[in-house]
């Protein structure tokens, strides 16, 4: 997701290994037969003391083809691997991050129910901006069940 430059070959493997990782639940997501998007979804382990739950934690992020934006791509593959994490993974937390200028996905973590949990201020590193603000946003499993039932 911060990648400014990617080696085709290593993204390649990365994605080979995705079906047999215990932790990495990304996707692609069409739209009439063509690639329109990525979701990613991390299992990750949270803070807490000895004997805590492990992999409890998701953390999520999704790019989409910018010819595709506010088409609701974005809300749906974000929708989607909340569905995935909750639903299907159990997890009990799941975490995204934006840069704060980016209204786009501002939007797209509110609609699909996140809320926002952190102002940082310049706390992310932009290639072309310098230091840039960064929101971070999250819900709970039983906020999603709760509007999901």
């Amino acid at each position: 997701m911060l990648r400014t430059r990617v080696e085709p070959e290593t993204f390649r493997q990365e994605w080979l290994s995705i079906p047999t990782s215990d932790t990495d639940f990304s996707c692609v997501a069409q739209c009439d037969g063509e690639i329109v998007g990525m979701g990613f979804l991390d299992l990750v382990d949270g803070m807490g003391q000895p004997g805590m739950p492990q992999r409890t934690q998701g953390v999520m992020g999704y790019m989409l083809e910018p010819d595709c934006a506010g088409r609701g791509f974005g809300t749906d593959l974000a929708r989607g691997l909340l569905c995935a994490a909750f639903d299907r993974l159990g997890l009990r937390r799941v975490m995204a991050s934006c840069n704060a200028d980016n209204m786009a996905s501002v939007r797209v973590l509110e609609k699909a129910g996140m809320r926002r949990e952190q102002h940082g201020i310049q706390d992310s590193w932009h290639a072309e901006l310098g230091w840039v603000d960064g929101y971070q946003y999250a819900l709970l499993d039983h906020e999603w069940r709760n509007n999901h039932p």
